[in-house]
């Protein structure tokens, strides 16, 4: 990954996704921005306490960072709910509310054909699983906790990808952002929580390793090894750079961010 700097903020860009012009994108660390401690500093979440008005600032430093085609009207959220399911947001038919950007969809996944819409993604230990196609000028953010993750989120996403937007996945370039890593990511009720089937991805006790659970899925969907990139930043390891719910509890929410730029066929 490549880190830049721009507006005293900085922010994480995959080396895969870097190499097209058609897209915008970052993971933005918890340097900069307005919030206080606990939650300092660039904290883009309303639901964890932290001061509405230091929040919006926070969001609108952060999409000044990508130029002229990001507003605050641009940024697309969801309210995250860990859950499996997939929202669009397409050509043919632009819901009134994810269009609206003071309405909150729930979902844990979004995919858009429209150019100038950036999708968002909030976490703090989740994975945030960034996917574009080049191809057909699609994009794709993804919110996989462990909950959506034993779901298979992503591979749900591909599959919207592929269905509605006629995405062929060997052309889907892949990113795993910064997130709860096999270091950490112990499960002491494993047992109960995560199915048998995914036992075969504990690397030791009572840790597994979701980054690899995220790669097998998207494989497992068609897309190529070689067009998927993982961050490999374990966020309970680095709280200096990301907020961990893990390390810290009560804390804030850093930002993913994908969005397609105009281009002559849009």
């Amino acid at each position: 990954m490549l880190i830049t700097e721009k507006n005293g903020l900085s922010f994480f860009k995959f080396l895969n996704l870097s190499q097209f012009s058609g897209i915008h994108h970052g993971i933005f660390t918890r340097k900069g921005g307005f919030s206080s401690k606990p939650f300092d500093g660039l904290n883009v979440s309303f639901g964890v306490g932290d001061d509405p008005e230091n929040v919006r600032n926070n969001r609108i430093a952060m999409c000044e960072c990508f130029g002229a085609g990001a507003n605050s009207d641009s940024m697309v959220y969801l309210k995250q709910i860990h859950s499996d399911q997939v929202r669009m947001l397409c050509r043919k038919s632009l819901p009134e509310k994810l269009n609206n950007p003071d309405i909150l969809v729930s979902g844990d996944a979004i995919v858009t054909d429209i150019p100038d819409k950036n999708l968002v993604i909030q976490a703090a230990d989740c994975q945030a699983i960034l996917l574009y196609d080049p191809v057909r000028h699609v994009a794709a953010n993804v919110h996989s906790g462990w909950r959506g993750s034993i779901r298979n989120i992503v591979g749900k996403t591909i599959k919207v990808m592929k269905q509605r937007f006629m995405s062929n996945p060997r052309d889907i370039m892949a990113g795993i952002g910064p997130s709860l890593g096999p270091c950490c990511s112990e499960f002491v009720n494993y047992h109960t929580e995560i199915p048998e089937t995914f036992w075969k991805y504990k690397i030791y006790e009572k840790f597994f390793d979701f980054w690899k659970i995220s790669q097998d899925q998207m494989k497992a969907e068609g897309i190529l090894d070689k067009n998927i990139e993982t961050s490999r930043i374990c966020t309970k390891c680095s709280t200096d750079l990301f907020f961990s719910y893990r390390g810290e509890q009560v804390t804030g929410r850093f930002s993913a961010v994908l969005g397609l730029k105009q281009t002559d066929k849009s």
